[in-house]
């Protein structure tokens, strides 16, 4: 090797270090965090993670079996604190150590139903007597998000309620845990005082605590690791059950039913934290992010007084399928950290650099010493080797830049090969693009006979949108389980999405089992209102012929009911500027959906608008049924219901079309009792619609109203 090929190789090194030592790749740096937390979980798969000390600290979870379990099942959280108060006095009694409420409640029953709170006010008073309590509140730039003044007062006002706000790093992830706040009194005075997860620690070790003039936690004047800047690098533990975790439904029902033993056992002397663990309310992107699985599987034996239904077990599953972690869980995390003394450490800039570079000048020898081939596989030795490198110090408290360590490394072995192709080997040429949309494929066919590249955009256009629903579907889930469930919905959807596309209309979204379809776009088609009409219709006599397909239980019949409308709607490609889908959006889609919508008021199963009518329904058995005004809209829509095709009598059900509209000439002219003698008639024969108007031309005989009669319908609903 020439000195000039070895100085290449220091300076690319040096260069790759400079380029990500710096504060420009703190994204990276947590980055690294993260996927080191994903590497102890994904290890502690298949071998005893290493061992840390057990800390007396227990969640109990507000979660989706506490929201399905009575009495929480029909009431709204902040009529909860008579329960919560029972909780509370049976921890107190058991001897908890410290209870952290991760739950604000900024309103109070009290208001409207005096003495409500009583109990759980005296629970909180009776805590705080001997600092066993904390609440939280989020602290915010104008007015903090607190406890209700009543349970502000009886814990002792800012003495028990501490702030519960965490740190974002750049990218939105939380990694670090504010150690202390400083706030402004009322007297105006600033004064410093602990975190929730700080002050919780500090009562459960009975220590003093200050802060170093670098910002670390001290308790008694004794450092704690992974503490600076007056922050606390999280370190969670992804290792199974790694947390204690009560379901809150389960120590209500075991408070209830005095299980003393029960609880003693796994509250006495521990820090109890009480917060949200449910789908979506108060979820954290933590550092944690892929490694997830363990902490939210993470449980303790159940009391067993409350019984566990399939569809709790069900949300429960689905609760956990997440990258983000609910609060409480972050702030356990945190007192561990603090009482473990073992948050995450993290080598300085400078030692940073000397890693980045001692990886680069290691990458770029590979490549300069061997041939392509040869030296990347040394380069995937090396990584490994530094991975494993990184994964033993994690183990260890410390946190190296193992991802900007792997790009140093790359970019290095990248420039050596470089400078190779364009100094010493001039006859190797290596050079690889790669690019993929994944968009639906009849816009994809679109794009590539365009020869252009997907792009946000879109355009006006004339189109029909069919918005179908699977009437009670609440009631067809309850009566299934989840597997069968599925099996039901993706063969429904399946059958209806085929005669879609055989009437050429596409799949614009599934909605749950809602199926929102569009005719006319992307490709033209002059008669998309014939052609809405058209499945439509195909879509309810397919769906009477597949009954038999579906594993129901007795009595029950899929049935749905379907909404078209049709008009100008913006078509196109929207989304974000790095994910978009070719979608339609508008009026003309709102419509169709509230028409969806109103054939339960009217007991039909598929009702359109005057605008597609009008535009397609020539070749189709047409009832008009009512003028209606949808929520939203001031002008009233007509709308009309399908019965079939003209060339097909058969397909379409005995209705007195006549009778009808002569019925409903009556009833828009005001003559209700003449109106409602009709359709009741009709009614006898079965016609549900008729039916309907019936029941409302009886009821405006008998109250005709004070207001002027418009022959119009409002509907107060979406």
């Amino acid at each position: 090797m020439k000195i000039r090929d070895l100085l290449a190789s220091i300076c690319v090194a040096a260069l790759s270090a400079l380029l990500l030592a710096g504060p420009w790749s703190d994204r990276l740096d947590g980055l690294s965090i993260d996927t080191l937390h994903w590497l102890r979980g994904l290890r502690s798969e298949f071998a005893a993670p290493p061992p840390r000390p057990e800390i007396p600290l227990a969640v109990i979870a507000i979660d989706e079996a506490t929201y399905r379990a009575q009495p929480f099942r029909d009431a709204p959280r902040v009529m909860w604190t008579r329960e919560i108060a029972q909780v509370l006095d049976a921890l107190r009694t058991n001897d908890v150590a410290v209870v952290g409420i991760d739950v604000i409640f900024p309103i109070s029953m009290e208001k409207y139903l005096r003495g409500f709170d009583r109990e759980f006010l005296v629970a909180l008073r009776n805590l705080a007597k001997d600092d066993r309590v904390v609440l939280a509140k989020v602290q915010h730039s104008a007015a903090p998000i607190a406890p209700h003044a009543g349970q502000s007062y009886a814990v002792g006002h800012g003495r028990n309620i501490r702030v519960v706000n965490l740190l974002e790093d750049q990218d939105g992830t939380i990694r670090r845990a504010p150690l202390t706040f400083a706030l402004t009194g009322g007297d105006g005075a600033m004064r410093r005082e602990p975190a929730f997860a700080t002050e919780i620690a500090k009562r459960l070790a009975g220590v003093e605590i200050s802060l170093s003039p670098t910002g670390a936690l001290e308790f008694d004047g004794r450092g704690i690791p992974g503490t600076k800047d007056n922050a606390l690098n999280l370190n969670f533990d992804t290792g199974p059950s790694a947390l204690a975790v009560h379901s809150f439904a389960d120590i209500y029902a075991c408070a209830k039913a005095g299980r003393s033993d029960y609880l003693r056992r796994h509250f006495a002397g521990k820090a109890v934290l009480i917060g949200l663990v449910v789908d979506v309310e108060d979820r954290k992107l933590t550092a944690a992010r892929f490694a997830t699985r363990n902490l939210l599987r993470a449980g303790a034996p159940s009391c067993g007084e409350m019984p566990i239904t399939a569809e709790a077990v069900g949300m429960a599953a689905l609760t956990n399928d997440r990258d983000s972690l609910p609060g409480v869980f972050v702030h356990a995390a945190a007192i561990a950290n603090i009482l473990r003394q073992d948050g995450l450490r993290l080598p300085d800039r400078s030692g940073q650099a000397a890693l980045l570079l001692a990886l680069g000048c290691a990458a770029a020898l590979l490549a300069m010493f061997f041939v392509p081939l040869a030296g990347g596989a040394l380069l995937g030795l090396l990584l490994v080797l530094w991975i494993a490198a990184a994964a033993m110090a994690f183990d260890n408290q410390w946190s190296l830049p193992l991802v900007d360590g792997g790009i140093a490394a790359m970019l290095s072995f990248a420039l050596i090969l470089a400078y190779r192709f364009a100094v010493t080997d001039r006859e190797k040429r290596f050079l690889r693009r790669s690019f993929a949309y994944y968009l639906s494929p009849v816009v994809i066919d679109r794009l590539l006979e365009a020869e252009e590249q997907p792009a946000l955009g879109g355009e006006t256009r004339e189109i029909s949108v069919l918005f179908s629903d699977i009437a009670d579907f609440t009631a067809i889930s309850e009566s299934l389980e989840p597997q069968a469930l599925v099996a039901v919905l993706n063969d429904y959807l399946s059958e209806m999405t085929d005669i879609v596309e055989q009437h050429g209309g596409f799949v614009d979204k599934y909605i749950g089992d809602a199926i929102v379809a569009v005719f006319g776009a992307p490709l033209h088609d002059s008669d998309h209102a014939t052609s809405a009409i058209a499945a439509a219709v195909a879509c309810r006599q397919r769906l009477m012929e597949i009954q038999d397909q579906f594993d129901l239980p007795e009595g029950r019949r899929l049935t749905a009911r379907i909404g078209l409308n049709s008009g100008l709607a913006l078509v196109g490609n929207i989304g974000s500027r790095r994910r978009f889908n070719y979608t339609v959006i508008g009026d003309t889609v709102n419509l169709a959906a509230r028409l969806e919508g109103a054939n339960k008021l009217y007991g039909s199963a598929i009702l359109l608008s005057g605008d597609t009518a009008t535009a397609g329904g020539a070749g189709f058995r047409l009832r008009e049924v009512d003028a209606i005004r949808v929520v939203g809209r001031q002008e009233p829509v007509t709308i009309y219901e399908p019965l079939g095709k003209v060339s097909d009598p058969t397909s379409a059900p005995a209705v007195d079309l006549e009778r009808f509209a002569h019925a409903l000439d009556d009833y828009r002219a005001g003559r209700f009792q003449a109106a409602a003698e009709i359709f009741a008639d009709l009614a006898r024969a079965g016609d549900k619609v008729a039916a309907t108007m019936a029941a409302r031309a009886a009821a405006l005989a008998a109250d005709p109203g004070s207001g002027e009669w418009d022959g119009v319908t409002n509907l107060g609903t979406k």
